[in-house]
């Protein structure tokens, strides 16, 4: 079974760019269950698509299955989610031993930017960036599938 533990924290500079080795990837997904915790959610990274189920959180971690789909699936399957998709850039940004994902949000949550970080233990230590500022782990605001309901600009 996949499972996935992950911390988010807002960024407080931008200093994370000088750390950029390679360019973003863009991405685009929609969400075609959201209820009771769980999702079903539909992206395209790039030239890829991919189809991932979440289950419940518990603590910080919560069950997850991520399988690559045929990119024209996945395209056809986010116009079923639309017109509530997220579009961002991904960049990625090594830290002292871990590898931090930054989303650039675009659209409706241009503005917001978010670094996460995936976990193998939740009691696994890890040294924070000097440009991580608050963390937003526990706020349900910043999770994508949120985001796609209530997006950023209206808050």
């Amino acid at each position: 079974m996949g499972y996935e533990i992950e911390r988010k924290f807002l960024l407080r500079n931008n200093d994370w760019l000088q750390a950029i080795h390679e360019p973003g990837k863009n991405y685009c997904q929609g969400y075609l269950l959201r209820e009771g915790g769980r999702t079903v959610r539909i992206r395209t990274a790039g030239a890829q698509g991919f189809i991932t189920i979440k289950g419940k959180s518990n603590g910080l971690g919560k069950p997850e299955f991520e399988y690559e789909i045929p990119i024209e699936d996945a395209e056809a399957l986010l116009q079923l989610c639309s017109p509530s998709l997220i579009f961002k850039t991904r960049y990625l940004v090594k830290h002292v031993n871990h590898l931090w994902e930054i989303d650039v949000f675009e659209g409706d949550n241009a503005g917001l930017i978010v670094a996460e970080i995936e976990l193998e233990h939740e009691a696994e230590e890890f040294q924070l960036p000097e440009w991580a500022g608050e963390e937003v782990t526990a706020d349900g605001r910043y999770s994508n599938a949120s985001l796609s309901r209530f997006p950023f600009c209206n808050w």
